[in-house]
């Protein structure tokens, strides 16, 4: 395909700036895509400023990208020209792993290869995100786009494919239904789509969060309660309440608090990754209830067409701020702050 448009970081210490980048020729396999939106995850900024000191400079983030398919490989059956598509947080695996095998790429022993920041498996090229206005993917790694999705919908879809994935997963394995009580704690861009989903699931849904002016917000989302997590007294009431806990928050705090409200035999599943750990946790709030802590990566694949699938019945849409791709240094700035609600997606037409 030769050189496309794209926005990178070329420095941990330098603001993300207009990067010219190479894209391959598609591959018999491949599916190429002109991207339309694209949206932010904390993981980006992450990258970028190499928080997690394992970033390849020059980068370009971007990992819930929807767009429309240019161009098919001759072995691609499932897509074709024109057909509205989504990409993830992943483009490949070594696909003969046991978790490969069971449709769980992103648990893939090799590790998956990322949609960006990672290394192609043939060429060893970087690969590069959704900050750009193309993208050349692999068919078995790309999405179809629900058709009860409408073309106003595009943005407020790109965040489904991972904070979509990222809470519906947990919900999923954990066999959340009707008759669950489930705790979200937090609200923000991982937290709001967890409240609509578990709510579409059929469960009563309680929220926790530090922000009283996040009360209203939490209830037009689908939660049936919400509690303020500062106030002792509040908390104390919903002791043995719950058969599952959400936890989206990214910041170290004290897990015991939280494991106090599960029921016997409760989860805490924690997807969020903090900069520093989490306290050490009770023993005996684990082992006087059979409770127990877990954790959950995004989704493989299939799931997360699932993921989408259920979106579209159930119109669940992220709550989003549609920015141009000039405004991208300033929004990580209010990402910091919390200043969005919920998610920002940048509108890739201004990167043209």
């Amino acid at each position: 395909m030769g050189q496309v448009n794209s926005y990178a970081a070329e420095q941990a210490t330098k603001p993300l700036a207009p990067f010219k980048i190479e894209r391959r020729q598609p591959r018999p396999g491949d599916v190429q895509i002109e991207i339309l939106y694209c949206g932010i995850c904390h993981s980006d900024l992450h990258t970028a400023r190499n928080e997690w000191k394992n970033t390849i400079y020059p980068v370009v983030p971007g990992h819930e990208i929807i767009g429309r398919v240019t161009q098919t490989g001759k072995d691609v059956k499932a897509f074709k020209q024109g057909d509205i598509v989504a990409v993830g947080c992943m483009v490949d695996s070594c696909r003969t792993c046991a978790n490969c095998r069971e449709n769980l790429e992103q648990y893939c022993d090799a590790f998956p290869i990322l949609t960006y920041n990672g290394r192609d498996k043939y060429d060893q090229t970087v690969t590069y995100g959704g900050y750009s206005t193309q993208i050349v993917v692999d068919q078995d790694f790309v999405l179809h786009v629900p058709k009860e999705f409408k073309e106003k919908d595009y943005p407020r879809v790109a965040p489904l494919l991972c904070a979509g994935i990222t809470t519906y997963s947990p919900l999923r394995h954990w066999k959340v239904g009707k008759g669950s009580v489930v705790g979200i704690f937090g609200i923000g861009g991982l937290g709001h789509i967890a409240i609509k989903i578990a709510h579409a699931l059929g469960a009563h849904v309680v929220v926790f969060t530090s922000s009283a002016h996040k009360v209203e917000d939490a209830k037009k989302l689908g939660a049936h309660e919400v509690v303020i997590s500062k106030n002792s007294d509040e908390m104390k009431k919903y002791t043995k309440k719950f058969d599952f806990i959400l936890d989206t928050v990214a910041a170290s705090h004290n897990l015991d608090t939280i494991l106090e409200l599960l029921k016997r035999d409760g989860t805490l599943c924690l997807i969020g990754a903090p900069e520093t750990p989490h306290p050490s946790p009770s023993v005996t709030n684990l082992i006087f209830a059979r409770r127990q802590i877990g954790g959950s990566l995004i989704g493989g694949i299939k799931e997360t067409q699932e993921m989408l699938d259920f979106c579209g019945k159930h119109q669940i849409l992220a709550d989003i701020e549609l920015i141009p791709i000039q405004k991208i240094n300033e929004a990580y700035d209010r990402m910091l702050k919390s200043d969005v609600k919920y998610r920002f997606v940048i509108d890739i037409k201004t990167l043209h």
